[in-house]
């Protein structure tokens, strides 16, 4: 049997109920108490970001051979435990690159231009044009942390829109020909030159708050962030201390220290103009939530049919 526990595109749901009992219950992530009674007689289980495959969980899932993940990131399951218990784990690998990349494009065209955040300045019946012309992205430096397929696909865009890119990523080869277009620099020289700076690295004990108020107060404060890889890898009040003193240009954030965000965590952004929020949304589109839905079902379909 499979479990699902978030939301999954229904044609791929679809396919795997032709061959196996699917028990589809999106609800599930947010109750650990009926997921540890469901997971003993499950095979197989899909999950996205919210659901935590803790060891507990894991351990309460004899039958359990394989784990779905419908996106990349996979710092909300225990790896370890998993691999202890011959759980292999399957990611999307590739499966969201193109939103998550148009997102950070997207959202750094805005932030530069400054012109879309006057809608309520014109309802009211004001004329801000000379504070709305903003900068154009073309000829801006995009600074890239963590240089993987994402952050690849995101330098692709910026080439074809006539921004130079810069990167950091200690554990991809010097020599390897991803640099060819890309100048290899260090963190802190990235965040020195960079007109917009791009997180693409997983949260991990080595990442927590890699951007704290030192790195911080390196970027101009022309300069726009964007985060749409992991919270807790930026010093969130910070940002917003910073932004508010006009330190930073502007930043983009889709991912945060805690998700979902509530009233209380989102009080230190009030005030800030020149700033994104979205939940956690960069990699969720339509068509990247049919790509990654048909990626796993397969995926799991192949490996229960061993």
């Amino acid at each position: 049997m499979i479990l699902i526990t978030e939301f999954m595109d229904e044609s791929a749901v679809d396919l795997l109920k032709r061959k196996y009992n699917v028990y589809y219950d999106s609800s599930l992530a947010e109750d650990s108490n009926s997921l540890v009674k469901l997971i003993n007689k499950m095979k197989a289980l899909i999950v996205r970001n919210k659901t935590l495959v803790t060891r507990e969980l894991i351990e309460n899932a004899p039958n359990l051979t394989c784990v779905g993940r419908l996106g990349v990131g996979l710092d909300n399951i225990d790896l370890n435990a998993c691999e202890e218990q011959n759980i292999t784990v399957y990611p999307a690998l590739g499966a969201n690159s193109h939103s998550v990349a148009e997102y950070v494009i997207c959202a750094s065209m805005l932030l530069l231009r400054k012109a879309y955040f006057k809608k309520n300045e014109m309802i009211a019946g004001n004329w801000p044009r000379q504070e709305s012309s903003g900068s154009e992205v073309y000829g801006k430096t995009l600074g890239l942390i963590g240089f993987g397929d994402i952050a690849q696909k995101t330098r692709d865009l910026a080439l074809g829109l006539g921004m130079k890119t810069v990167a950091y990523d200690p554990y991809l080869d010097k020599d390897s020909n991803v640099w060819k277009e890309t100048k290899n620099l260090d963190l802190d020289n990235l965040l020195s030159i960079s007109d917009i700076i791009s997180l693409h690295i997983p949260l991990s004990k080595e990442t927590k708050n890699l951007i704290d108020e030192k790195k911080l107060r390196l970027i101009k404060n022309s300069s726009v962030i964007i985060n749409a890889a992991r919270g807790g890898v930026i010093d969130e009040n910070q940002l917003a201390k910073l932004l508010k003193e006009n330190k930073i240009g502007g930043a983009a954030l889709d991912v945060f220290n805690e998700e979902p965000v509530n009233k209380e965590c989102a009080k230190k952004f009030e005030g800030i103009n020149n700033l994104i929020l979205t939940p956690h949304i960069g990699g969720v589109t339509k068509e990247s939530n049919e790509r990654v839905s048909e990626m796993i079902a397969k995926k799991i379909d192949i490996h229960l049919s061993k």
